[in-house]
Formats: C-alpha cells, sequence, structure tokens
C-alpha cells in the first residue's frame, strides 16, 4: 500500500530553519506531484508548495522566498526546506502525492508533523 511518512518537525525559533522530508513507498515517485499542505489549529488546510514531476514548483504567496520544496526521485522522497520561520507558519504540515490522468485521480496523505515556531 502506498505510504507517505514525513518526519523533520519540531521546535524552532523565530527567523530559524527546519527541513521536512517526506518519504514515500508503494508508488511510482517520479510520476506523481508532490506537495506540502499545513494545518494550523482552527484554521483549513492550505497549500503550501507543489512541485510536479517535471520539476515546476509552485509556492503560497505567503512562503514564496522563504520556502523551497525539492525532491529526489532516486531516493523515493520529498523536502521542504523553510527558512526564516514566523510564528504564523506554527501548524501541522502534511505530505501529498498526486496524479491525475484522464477522469482518475491518485491522491495520498501522510500523517503530518508537527512544526512549532515559538521563541
Amino acid at each position: 500500500q502506498v505510504q507517505l511518512v514525513e518526519s523533520g518537525g519540531g521546535l524552532v525559533q523565530p527567523g530559524g530553519s527546519l527541513t521536512l522530508s517526506c518519504a514515500a513507498s508503494g508508488l511510482i515517485f517520479s510520476i506523481y506531484t508532490m506537495g506540502w499542505y499545513r494545518q494550523a489549529p482552527g484554521k483549513q488546510r492550505e497549500l503550501v508548495a507543489t512541485i510536479t514531476r517535471t520539476g515546476s514548483e509552485n509556492y503560497a504567496d505567503s512562503v514564496k522566498g522563504r520556502f523551497i520544496i525539492s525532491r529526489d526521485n532516486a531516493k523515493n522522497t520529498a523536502y521542504l526546506q523553510m527558512n526564516s520561520l514566523k510564528t504564523e507558519d506554527t501548524a501541522v504540515y502534511y505530505c501529498s502525492a498526486d496524479r491525475s490522468l484522464y477522469n482518475t485521480r491518485w491522491d495520498y496523505w501522510g500523517q503530518g508533523t508537527q512544526v512549532t515556531v515559538s521563541s
């Protein structure tokens, strides 16, 4: 079965950095668009960044210039490098794998990893 396992979350001070990892198994990783989403307490889940199978990146305006999404197809792993972290970046971060072909969509999610930005 498909598994996405996030790691790398934790507590960091404002202005600090963290790198999240998403290890995927049970799917052909290279053909999926990988994404990072986050959900803060009391808020809806929101897009953070995505990277397509060809390496095209897309970012939420709130993280542009601070976060970098990447992927290593040889390791079946996606990453989210987070720099200049702000308290408002505090959330549970989720990894996703998404693929659409004609009328069929495959969509998988990890269990999430907590990121807390606080002094």
